[in-house]
């Protein structure tokens, strides 16, 4: 069974983050480390829903740089965990998606991903993790320094994205990635089993497709950037807590 993990931001620096994912939203930090391409970490929020942060690193031309390159920093992929990745890319591919970037050479840490073109305009990872093996993310990393946590953390409710058709959107999140829909003021609402985290899809044939703003709850007003955050470049938008119910 897929279960959607965490939501993942590329940006520059991870420390230029912390003021805001630390200080104001009261994340904290999990696991984290060096890669090949990056090195991030992932902070946790009120319900159990994480966030990854990563930064480039490696010579000029891997796949963040060019990311931010074009893009600058924003919301750069959703990671579903599988029980067995051999099994996700051959359900993938019996619906007709071209699954790429296949790694599944190391026991610790699979995983493969669908191909952009096909993804709704984000990058999807399926990963099958077995950290009981090791890996070179751990618990024991050190993030960057932060100020004090806000004693009153936020919730991550999830992502908010666009699509052109309902049926593209239903292909991709449902039928191939095993969320359970219902809808909401004309919305698409998705969820995975023992995941804190949702995607809501508005339809919109005229909309770029991809990711709109990260939703969040909180008891206390957060303070939020009227549009993209500076740093991450994603946008953040408080949702009230009744509307979760």
């Amino acid at each position: 069974m897929l279960r959607l993990d965490h939501v993942a931001i590329g940006l520059p620096r991870l420390a230029d983050a912390m003021a805001f994912v630390v200080g104001e939203l009261g994340g904290q930090p999990t696991i984290g480390g060096p890669n090949v391409a990056f090195r991030g970490g992932q902070w946790r929020f009120a319900n159990g829903a994480l966030l990854e942060l990563i930064q480039p690193s490696g010579p000029p031309g891997g796949f963040l740089h060019r990311f931010l390159a074009a893009r600058g920093p924003g919301v750069h992929h959703v990671t579903f965990k599988v029980p067995s990745l051999a099994a996700a890319i051959a359900h993938c591919r019996a619906l007709d998606y071209e699954v790429v970037g296949i790694f599944d050479s190391q026991p610790a840490w699979k995983e493969a991903f669908l191909h952009p073109k096909q993804a709704q305009g984000i990058v999807v990872q399926l990963a099958e993790a077995h950290p009981e093996l090791g890996d070179e993310w751990h618990d024991g990393w050190r993030p960057p320094p932060a100020p004090p946590a806000a004693e009153e953390p936020a919730a991550l409710l999830g992502l908010r994205l666009a699509a052109r058709s309902r049926e593209e959107a239903l292909r991709q999140w449902r039928d191939c990635l095993g969320g359970s829909c219902a809808e909401r003021d004309g919305a698409l609402v998705l969820r995975w089993p023992e995941s804190p985290l949702r995607l809501v899809v508005e339809i919109d044939a005229g909309a770029e497709p991809g990711p709109r703003c990260l939703e969040l709850a909180a008891e206390r007003p957060l303070a939020l950037p009227a549009g993209a955050h500076p740093v991450l470049g994603a946008r953040f938008v408080q949702v009230e807590q009744e509307a979760e119910r």
